[in-house]
């Protein structure tokens, strides 16, 4: 999704031990990760009173701090609850957005391990309660390998790429493209995990290092587990794609959602991508704050 103005929403920042309202500077122009780009951050939603899987969010960043050989200065417990903090700054019918970041604060290419940093922002976004859709098509750019990017962390190096498929896909007319890894197999869309159903079978592209393997796909592939409905991780081609009976998409901003259009055949929201939605939300219900 795109904004017009992002830094004008309300939010909050938790920076040096302090809460800041607004959008604060958190770097000068000689912080390593700003010449170098040695930041890693996480996202996570609040909504209707829940933080869905926020541990695994928190988690994911510890990880992939250590990834970029940042050494955090605080633990799990500490992220998690610094982003309730967070949200509860906010009214609870608010919906918000959770994006921790780590970085370097000192070092030239190499990071100083010692000057890593915390920022926790939280800021209102509006949540919709009903599945989205969109549309799709091939993106000409590629997800890298894992001897290309340090694909294995949630890296803001990596997203600069992401934004050029988004902006590409959108002068076609397509709302997230598909990118393929460097073998020509399906990746996954530009910002979500992707999802595939032919014949009553769900397909979801293996894990190869070239994407992240997101917190609600994680979810959503234990979910079908429990309620009998097998997914077969494996190498897809694009073509498969464009003759699917159903592609959809999880990840953490929309969750669920649909493709109503892939290239120029159109398509309907089916009762997979329905029954991911409608298990996801029962779930989430019941991870009040």
């Amino acid at each position: 999704m795109a904004f017009a103005n992002l830094s004008s929403l309300a939010a909050w920042s938790y920076i040096d031990g302090r809460w800041v309202e607004g959008n604060p500077p958190i770097m000068g122009p000689m912080s390593q990760g700003y010449q170098f780009a040695s930041m890693v951050f996480d996202g996570a939603r609040s909504f209707d009173g829940v933080v869905p899987d926020l541990e695994g969010h928190c988690a994911r960043l510890l990880r992939s701090a250590k990834s970029f050989e940042l050494e955090p200065k605080v633990d799990l417990d500490t992220v998690i609850g610094t982003a309730i903090d967070g949200v509860k700054r906010f009214p609870r019918d608010v919906a918000t957005y959770i994006r921790p970041v780590m970085y370097a604060d000192d070092g030239m290419v190499q990071v100083n391990p010692d000057s890593t940093k915390f920022v926790m922002t939280v800021f209102a976004i509006p949540f919709s309660n009903e599945m989205g859709s969109f549309s799709t098509g091939l993106s000409p750019y590629r997800r890298p390998g894992p001897d290309m990017a340090p694909t294995d962390a949630k890296a803001a190096c990596l997203y600069p790429m992401t934004g050029r498929a988004l902006n590409e896909g959108a002068r076609r007319g397509i709302d997230n493209p598909v990118m393929l890894d460097p073998e020509g197999n399906v990746a996954e869309f530009a910002s979500a995990n992707l999802f595939m159903v032919k014949d009553g079978v769900v397909h979801t592209p293996k894990l190869n290092g070239t994407f992240l393997a997101g917190v609600t796909r994680k979810r959503v592939m234990e979910l079908f587990a429990a309620d009998g409905i097998e997914v077969v991780e494996r190498s897809i081609t694009y073509d498969e794609l464009k003759d699917a009976d159903e592609l959809f998409s999880t990840g953490n901003f929309n969750k669920v959602a649909s493709v109503n259009r892939i290239e120029d055949r159109n398509l309907q929201p089916g009762p997979i991508a329905r029954k991911a939605w409608d298990l996801y939300f029962a779930w989430a219900r019941d991870q009040a704050y």
